[in-house]
């Protein structure tokens, strides 16, 4: 996935690919290279999903710490 494309993902269309990605996999007349790619195509998209995820929940960690040193 190129950087500029992942600039313009969100989660919730990675989400939409993967499923796509999902359905296109379950297809019994899809050839092994085609498959293959998807696969690939699939675990990119992950890896992203996983750093976006992991980016918000170190931002909210780091919130909840800044909050709590508020209250103190």
């Amino acid at each position: 996935m190129k950087t500029q494309e992942k600039q313009n993902k969100t989660l919730e269309t990675s989400f939409e690919e993967l499923q796509e990605i999902i359905k296109k996999l379950e297809n019994e007349e899809i050839s092994l290279e085609d498959s293959f790619k998807l696969y690939t195509d699939g675990i990119e998209l992950l890896k992203y999903c996983n750093n976006s995820i992991d980016k918000v929940e170190k931002q909210l960690i780091i919130l909840g710490e800044n909050k709590d040193s508020d209250e103190l």
